[in-house]
């Protein structure tokens, strides 16, 4: 199926997204285009639904005086509306911006004000809240559309609008001037900037990408050569739309290789929706296939004794297969057959993850299972992913290899070839908004220079990934090591949710760790170990003893001078609303190096305990206060710190 021939439009003609829908609804009107669960159904809406909803999205918009250079904000979960939206902006020439669904009221209020949007469009109450609440903040917004009117007639507000009256301005336009859509269709140039994207913002507030929709449907054309799409191919869209990724695969691909997207009823719901459709490739965060691998793993704790033999026997002949660049034909009968099919893998003939660095550990057991995983590498700045693994030319110690339309170097290699990776593509982004000094640092000669480390393999051409340039970090001793290659090992353990290491400058290593508290807590119960909440839980000696096993299984697997020497359970999981983790989950280690300073301090000193007082702030503005004392475990209190050469030295040793 791989080998078919792709039936792609000619994107020097149809140049956008408002071009590329038209052509689509005039040549398979009732082709189903996207599908939306409502109430436990599957919800079909074909390309001349979707170019209608567009059409009165758009005229709706011009009815309140959106025009060419405007920004259109919108705030809301993956919907058909979500997207209807975006491209209604791009038919006027304005500019979509989207704003991750949980993002707090100071961020929404920042990115509104920096893009001076004149419209925010919300998907329900919860958005509206958030829109009306920071409105004095905010006096470039004059509109506030709303697509759910549950619990809408309490408000008077002039500047709210409902969709059905927004939908009524625009009959009322269409009828006036029947031909103005298509006039304002054809007008739209690939040259524009369609849309604002948001960076990840790792050291400081998300700067805006400026994309282009020619260039950027052109660099998805390469990424369909890499990896191809079919019109009756399924594709269950659970990333944020605000991510680059999912604008390429949700978007951008969809338009261009007319692939159905999905969208789910609920985040509770991912996996059943998942397993009901059957995708023919999806794209998960890191985050999310960790946390699919853990819940495996948890699940075992449940079945009976013979399943978790099966379970162990299947395991160990997959991976043992994998290692050997094969696939057991046993492990895939006896276990991996029926797993695929509960998660609903079965039909994936693509899979993909970006956005972060997946461990290599996770990796290989999803290739065990049959998965066809594949490492993708990109930034926004450069309209997402340009590497990817090829066919079945996988490595999971890199992210492949780049497009077609990618160049890729490494800037000023070492004796080994590390440095910093610099690239550069046909979708590559015009500039950051409003910002040339940004643009200046970030771009130079055409070049965009990622601040990753890495290298090309020699053996197979891959790009190895290491890890940001400003995060790897050298010991007191002078020992160079990745805190992010050590943070994914550790994420592999079903018990772990997050971890950072330490030990820039410091005489060795250690991890502060956050528990997977579902898991943990199910492990708990089971074994009548009483806890309050996850506080309480992390602090319980047996769950100090469990992560500590699995910290050593990561240190025997590390060599020596990279081992974790202490670690300690935090009192709360890391979130992006504290500022600790970006919105695709990176960690902020310039913030956890400042807020947790005296837990850091005391990891170095010779204490075997930190006491915390301190307040915690919910996502709805509610605080609680936390005092707890955390306890500092040494794994290693009398063998001293082992050098690179295999030396100890001291503990305390400079």
């Amino acid at each position: 199926m791989s080998e078919r021939a792709m039936e792609l439009p000619d994107i020097g003609e149809h140049d956008t997204f408002p071009k590329l829908l038209a052509y689509n609804a005039a040549h398979w009107p009732d082709e189903v285009a996207m599908r939306e669960k409502e109430f436990g159904i599957w919800m079909e809406y074909t390309w001349r639904d979707y170019e209608t909803a567009v059409r009165r999205f758009a005229l709706g918009l011009r009815s309140l005086g959106v025009d060419r250079g405007d920004s259109v904000c919108i705030i809301g979960g993956n919907r058909p509306e979500w997207i209807h939206c975006e491209v209604s902006a791009h038919v006027l020439g304005a500019m979509s911006l989207g704003m991750y669904q949980d993002s707090l009221n100071e961020e929404v209020a920042y990115l509104i004000n920096y893009a001076e949007a004149p419209v925010v469009m919300c998907e329900d109450e919860e958005q509206v809240d958030k829109a009306l609440e920071i409105t004095e903040q905010c006096p470039c917004v004059k509109h506030i559309i709303y697509h759910d009117p549950r619990g809408m007639r309490k408000y008077d507000d002039p500047r709210l609008i409902s969709q059905e009256r927004l939908f009524e301005l625009a009959d009322e336009l269409d009828r006036e001037g029947p031909e103005l859509y298509r006039e304002l269709v054809a007008a739209t140039n690939g040259d524009d900037v369609a849309m604002l994207i948001t960076t990840s913002g790792t050291t400081s507030k998300p700067k805006l990408s400026m994309m282009q929709a020619g260039p950027f449907l052109d660099h998805c054309m390469a990424y369909l050569r890499a990896d191809p799409k079919y019109p009756d191919d399924n594709y269950v869209s659970v990333l944020p739309l605000p991510w680059i990724m999912e604008q390429v695969y949700a978007v951008a691909e969809s338009l261009l290789s007319r692939i159905t997207v999905n969208f789910v009823e609920a985040t509770e719901t991912m996996m059943s929706d998942l397993r009901e459709i059957g995708p023919n490739f999806v794209l998960l965060a890191p985050r999310v296939w960790e946390t699919i691998a853990a819940d495996v793993k948890a699940r075992m704790m449940d079945a009976t004794p013979f399943k978790r033999r099966m379970f162990d026997l299947g395991m160990k002949l997959g991976m043992e297969a994998v290692e050997r660049g094969e696939h057991s034909r046993l492990a895939h009968w006896i276990l991996f057959r029926a797993l695929k099919d509960r998660l609903g893998f079965s039909y994936l003939r693509s899979a993909a993850t970006g956005g972060a660095a997946l461990g290599p550990d996770t990796f290989k057991f999803f290739l065990a299972m049959g998965v066809p995983l594949r490492q993708l590498y990109g930034q926004t700045e450069l309209a997402g992913a340009y590497t990817i693994h090829r066919g079945d030319d996988i490595d999971y110690d890199t992210v492949g290899v780049p497009f077609d339309n990618a160049e890729v170097v490494i800037d000023k290699p070492d004796e080994n070839g590390v440095g910093e990776i610099v690239a550069r593509n046909s979708g590559m982004f015009l500039g950051f908004y409003k910002n040339e000094k940004a643009t200046a640092e970030d771009v130079r000669d055409g070049w965009m220079y990622t601040g990753d480390a890495g290298y090309f393999k020699k053996e197979n051409g891959h790009l190895v990934v290491i890890d940001r340039v400003k995060d790897l970090a050298t010991t007191s001793h002078g020992d160079r090591y990745s805190p992010q290659f050590i943070e994914n090992k550790l994420k592999f353990s079903p018990f772990i949710a997050e971890a950072v290491i330490l030990g820039h400058e410091r005489p060795y290593l250690a991890a502060m760790i956050c528990i997977r508290y579902g898991i943990v807590a199910k492990w708990a119960e089971q074994r009548g170990i009483s806890f309050t909440n996850y506080t309480n839980l992390s602090a319980q000696p047996e769950v100090y003893d469990l992560i500590r096993s699995e910290v050593e299984q990561v240190n025997a697997s590390l060599p020596e001078w990279q081992r974790i020497r202490k670690f300690l359970l935090l009192y709360k999981e890391l979130d992006p609303d504290d500022g600790e983790l970006t919105r695709t989950r990176k960690v902020r280690r310039g913030v956890i190096q400042e807020k947790y300073q005296e837990i850091i301090d005391a990891i170095y000193g010779d204490l075997d305990h930190v006491h915390v007082d301190t307040v915690i702030t919910f996502q709805d503005g509610t605080t609680s206060r936390i005092r707890t004392d955390l306890r500092l475990v040494d794994l290693a209190p009398e063998t001293g710190v082992v050098e690179a050469g295999g030396n100890k030295r001291a503990a305390g040793a400079a």
